[in-house]
This record gives C-alpha cells, sequence and structure tokens, in this order.
C-alpha cells in the first residue's frame, strides 16, 4: 500500500517497482515470488529493516523496459538507514544478424554487393520500416534480366522479375499503411515452378510459372539495396536481409558508404532530450523533428513560450467541449479521461489535473485561470487586492472553497512569475517560481473529483449562472498584463488561439489578442533559501541586526543581494523602511557609546599593568605602540586618531 520509495527508470523514462526476478506490475522482489523474504510479511528482503544488511538481487530480464538509466532510493534520511545498490551491465543474446541494420537517410543513396546468385531459384527475406510512400528495396540487373523488390506505394508491395518470357510481378496490397514507421517482414521466393510473396501475415501471393520456356535468372550487374539506376530509392531502414540463407552484413557496408549509416538506433534515442517541456521526439530518416502539439510551447525544440498580452477586459474561453464534437475526440484531445466513450460531457469528471502557466502584471486584484463546471465545482488562480497569489478550489463536501493564500509575496510587480499547481486526489503541490514545491491538502470533508468540467477563463469569467462572490468582484475590471505558456493537462488554451490547430474551434476570444513573450522572461536573480532570504519573515529581524553590527565592526557592510534587483515580488518600501531603521538603529548605539565614554572618562580610579611610558602617553593604546618595536610608524601629533 501507498507509494514505494524505491525505483528503477527504463528505455521509455518511466518508473518501474519490480525488482530482479520478478516481472512488470508485480511490485516484488525475488524472494517475495519465492516466498522465502526475511520478514514474510514483506516480499523483499530489504523491507525488513532490520540492523543487518539484507539483500535483494536478481536479473531484469523484460527487454522493454530496458537498459536502466536510473535508480532512485529513498527513505534514507532516517539514523541509520543505509543502502548500497549496484547495477550490473545489459546483456544480449540471440541472432546478432537479425539486427544487422541500414538507414538509408536520402533516396538517392544505395549499397551494393555482388551479384546475386539465383539462377533456378530465389529466397529473399528481410524487414523495413519507413515513413515514406514508395522506394526500392533492391535490384539486380542482367542484359534482359532482373529481380527487383520495392514499396510501390504506402499499402503496396512488389516483386517483380524477368527470366526471359517477359516481366512478371506479383504485388501485396495491404488494408493499413505500410509506411508507419513500424518494421514490417517481406519474404520472396522464386523457383522454376512458381514465385510468391508475402508481407507480415497477410495472404501469400502466388504466381505459378510457365510450363514451358526459360527458367534461369541470369544477371551480371551488381546487387544494388536501395536506389538504383536513377529511381528513387528506399528511405529509411533495412535489416536481417538474408539471400538463399546468406545475411549480407548491411552495417559493415553502410559504414563506408555515403547517405547511409548503420543501424537503425533512431536519431531520438541520442537526442530525443532535446525535445523539452514534453515534447515529443519523432524519427526522421536524416534527422529528428519535435512534436510540440500537446505543450503551450513552440518552435523546433518546444522551447518557444507562447504567450499574449491582455488588455483591460479582454477574455480567453476555451470549452472542453463543443457541439459535433465526438465523445471519442473529446477524450483524445483533452485528456478527460472516462471509462464509457458514450457518457454526456457533463458526466465527465477528473481525479487530478495540472495546471502551469507564467504571468506579469502590475494590477490587482484580477482572475489568472479559471476552470467552470457544470455542477458548483471549480477551481481558479486568482491575485487577490494586496498583490498576493490565491489558488481556490471548490470540489464540493465542503460549505467554503479551499483557499491556499501565498501572503509573502506581491504578485502584483510586474515582475514575471511561474505558476505550476498540480491536484493528485486530495494531495496538491503548488510550486512558484524556482522555490521549492509546497505541498497542501484538501479537507478531509472535500470530494476530490472535479465534476463536469465545463470551460476555461483566461483573464476573466463570462460564465452563466451562479459565480463565487470574491471571483466576481476580482472580475472588474480585468485581467491586465500578460500571460505566457499556458497548459492545463494536455490543454495548452492560449496557444490554440494564437496557431490554427484542431483544438482552435474550442476557443473564443473577447477583444484583439497580441502575441507576446513579456510574460515568460526569466527571473532577474536566481531565489534564495529561506535561511539566506532577507524578506523571509522569520529571519527579517535577525538580518537586520546582522546588517547593523557589521557596519559597525567591519569597513563596509555587504547587503545580501549585493546591489541586485528582488525578483521575488518584495515591495521596495520594505526595503527602505528597512534600511531607515538601520541607520536610526546605527546612530542611536554610536551616540550611547560617545555619551557612555564622555561621563566616566575622569571617574574611579584603577590600577592596571600598562607599558612603559604609558604615564607620557595619552592613552594606552598609544603606550603600547611607542614601545612595541613592531610599531616602526611614529605618531605625528598634527595627525592623532581618536577611535570610539
Amino acid at each position: 500500500e501507498g507509494n514505494p520509495y524505491t525505483w528503477w527508470v527504463g528505455k521509455a523514462n518511466e518508473k518501474h517497482y519490480y525488482w530482479g526476478g520478478s516481472g512488470p506490475g508485480i511490485q516484488k522482489c525475488a524472494c517475495g515470488i519465492e516466498r522465502n523474504c526475511t520478514d514474510p510479511k514483506y516480499y523483499c528482503n530489504c523491507d525488513a529493516d532490520y540492523k543487518q544488511w539484507r539483500k535483494d538481487s536478481g536479473m531484469l530480464s523484460y527487454k522493454e523496459h530496458l537498459p536502466v538509466s536510473q535508480v532512485v532510493v529513498g527513505d534514507l534520511d532516517r539514523p541509520g538507514s543505509e543502502a548500497k545498490v549496484s547495477v550490473g551491465p545489459v546483456r544480449c543474446q540471440g541472432d546478432r544478424n537479425y539486427w544487422n541494420a541500414a538507414s538509408f537517410v536520402t533516396s538517392s543513396s544505395y549499397l551494393h554487393f555482388s551479384t546475386f546468385q539465383g539462377e533456378t531459384s530465389a529466397d529473399i527475406s528481410f524487414y523495413f520500416k519507413t515513413s515514406a510512400s514508395d522506394g526500392v528495396f533492391l535490384e539486380n540487373l542482367g542484359n534482359t534480366d532482373f529481380i527487383k523488390l520495392e514499396l510501390k506505394s504506402a499499402t503496396e508491395v512488389s516483386f517483380s522479375f524477368d527470366v526471359g518470357n517477359g516481366p512478371v510481378e506479383i504485388v501485396v496490397r495491404s488494408p493499413n499503411p505500410l509506411n508507419d514507421d513500424q518494421w514490417h517482414r517481406v519474404n520472396a521466393e522464386r523457383n522454376v515452378k512458381q514465385a510468391s510473396l508475402q508481407v507480415d501475415q497477410l495472404p501469400l501471393e502466388v504466381r505459378k510459372a510457365p510450363t514451358e520456356g526459360h527458367t534461369r535468372l541470369e544477371l551480371y550487374s551488381q546487387l544494388y539495396v536501395g536506389a538504383a539506376g536513377g529511381q528513387r530509392g528506399f528511405l529509411g531502414c533495412i535489416r536481417s536481409l538474408r539471400m538463399n540463407g546468406v545475411t549480407l552484413d548491411l552495417e559493415e557496408r553502410a559504414k563506408v558508404t555515403p547517405g547511409v549509416k548503420p543501424g537503425c538506433s533512431g536519431h531520438c534515442t541520442s537526442y530525443g532530450m532535446y525535445c523539452a517541456n514534453g515534447g515529443k521526439c519523432v524519427e526522421k530518416y536524416n534527422g529528428y523533428s519535435c512534436d510540440c502539439s500537446k505543450t503551450a510551447y513552440d518552435g523546433p525544440f518546444c522551447i518557444k513560450d507562447v504567450g499574449a498580452f491582455f488588455e483591460e477586459g479582454m477574455w480567453l474561453r476555451y470549452n472542453f467541449h463543443s457541439p459535433g464534437t465526438s465523445m471519442k475526440d473529446l477524450v483524445s484531445r483533452t485528456l478527460l479521461s472516462s471509462a464509457d466513450p458514450e457518457i454526456t460531457a457533463p458526466d465527465l469528471s477528473l481525479n487530478k489535473e495540472e495546471v502551469s502557466f507564467s504571468f506579469s502584471t502590475t494590477k490587482s486584484p484580477c482572475v489568472l485561470f479559471y476552470v467552470s463546471s457544470y455542477t458548483p465545482d471549480f477551481m481558479a488562480v486568482l491575485v487577490n487586492p494586496t498583490g498576493n497569489l490565491q489558488i481556490r478550489y471548490n470540489l464540493g463536501g465542503t460549505k467554503e472553497p479551499y483557499n491556499i493564500d501565498i501572503d509573502h509575496r506581491n504578485m502584483a510587480n510586474g515582475q514575471p512569475h511561474t505558476v505550476n499547481v498540480t491536484r493528485n486526489g486530495r494531495d496538491i503541490v503548488l510550486q512558484l517560481d524556482h522555490y521549492p514545491p509546497t505541498s497542501y491538502s484538501l479537507p478531509a470533508t472535500s470530494d476530490i473529483q472535479f465534476n463536469s468540467p465545463k470551460a476555461l477563463f483566461l483573464g476573466k469569467v463570462i460564465e452563466i449562472g451562479k459565480i463565487d462572490q470574491d471571483i466576481y468582484k476580482y472580475n472588474t475590471p480585468g485581467f491586465t498584463g500578460c500571460l505566457s505558456r499556458v497548459q492545463f493537462n494536455q490543454i495548452a488554451p492560449l496557444k490554440a488561439a494564437l496557431r490554427p490547430t484542431n483544438a482552435s474551434s474550442h476557443v473564443h476570444v473577447q477583444g484583439e489578442l497580441v502575441e507576446s513573450n513579456c510574460g515568460a522572461s526569466p527571473l532577474t536573480i536566481p531565489p534564495m533559501s529561506a535561511a539566506t532570504d532577507p524578506w523571509h519573515l522569520d529571519s527579517v529581524s535577525l538580518l537586520f541586526t546582522t546588517w547593523v553590527f557589521n557596519s559597525l565592526f567591519t569597513a563596509s557592510a555587504d547587503f545580501p543581494y549585493n546591489g541586485q534587483a528582488i525578483g521575488d515580488g518584495v515591495n521596495r518600501n520594505s526595503a527602505i523602511i528597512g534600511g531607515v531603521i538601520a541607520v536610526v538603529i546605527f546612530t542611536i548605539l554610536c551616540t550611547l557609546v560617545f555619551l557612555i565614554r564622555y561621563m566616566f572618562r575622569h571617574k574611579g580610579t584603577y590600577h592596571t599593568n600598562e607599558a612603559k611610558g604609558a604615564e607620557s602617553a595619552e592613552s594606552a593604546d598609544a603606550a603600547i605602540m611607542n614601545n612595541d618595536p613592531n610599531f616602526t610608524e611614529t605618531i605625528d601629533e598634527s595627525k592623532k586618531e581618536w577611535l570610539i
């Protein structure tokens, strides 16, 4: 029960909770499968939490999840809690030729091999994957004889040859596209009696040979894999090419051939991490591209902010469901999941949602982000009259909406700010700018389902029916400023309004929306921890006191920001007031020291072990300086210093 403290990350960047000797989805170690764990109450030896070292080990053999790219071990912050982890090498076994592959990155690229010897029989098999609609797989020519395999269209593979009796062509037609960037198997055979062609598990196409005529295939040219004779070559990957039982070494030949690359691992394996912010890497045979359609970003690597400037009174509405849209489309577009695709829109509900955006404004109060529903449920992100951020949830079960107030930062200071809100059931995680995330929890009586989401609003709420009183007050005159990279689950409403997409029909804008990234600039300074942040409530007085005493005993005081601008929304008046207070305290302390010295300079008698010459010296310090050989400088009577 609960979430595991430890997991590992596999090939698709997914977490896995099973361990060596176990299997996917089981969430046990080998001892849990064999029922011989140290503590029978647990499914791993390490869960026993004994003082002695315990060990769980085994082989991870589900190859779709391998290799292991990361191991995360938690529960180590308790005294005496330790862990040791080792990950062994990935070991592969099987037919190496099965994965002997080459990538053809241009339509004119090809590999050449010695002439195919298939006079009376030919048995050719290979795998291919492509996104192109046509291209020649391979070809070998004679004077008039030839043999050729090609992708004629997105759904057709052709096997043609001529042994002297005229060209013969066999075509297999697939009901589904073959250029879907998935592996497909081709098997072509020819002997003196018949020829056949099969693609994947589609029906075998057979052509009988004529009873009379030529039977020998006489070829003289080299065997070309890819483009040949000026024809459009294959664009994609070919692997495990076997001709009459011999596997051709595509990888070795590709290493020395321009336009062809050995292997077919794909560019996304090496460069997919450059598709940022949830962008999906899409393979291309001369590179890769990033699909940003389900993100709030744009550009080649999904890092360009899509934002807009909102004038006073402007607003944007995104409808989760529009007339004429099937429920299946709605689910696929908005990720508002449902078990039954035939139910109506008001029956949808959300157990979790993720909201992220950035904004800048100088006016408050205002509504930044609002999600309405066909029920009283709603979610809102607001700036209250004092300039502080407020997250408001109403999911039912409570008399009043649940509020999260961020009271110690002014968000209406014209600086860009980033907001990330994630809710999963009752748990809410809020992150502002680059500060550490903060966790909250809905009241125990609150529902955890966001029932029947209806529409999303930016800048202002224009909704029929009853609206929360505070939101109604904040609605006038409306948001003025910049919003950028707005995303709700996988919906990007601002991007849908500014970029033509399938979701654009869901968007309605009041006013002229002007594209701008003014709400997405980075913060001017990095954030500080509470211990070093001079504006953190618990440390304000302590830091001011420290600043005062540093002024007394050092030549100059270094203010914590070293003259940099304050970027976390602190009111500039606070800094001015703090500086005035520090100067006043410093002045008072200097005055007190001077008065005390003046009042007691002639009172009382005392004995000291003073240095020689103290009687003639005007102070003990001067006597020490006069008699200590280390002090080689003399004091000029005209340049005496009085030290307080």
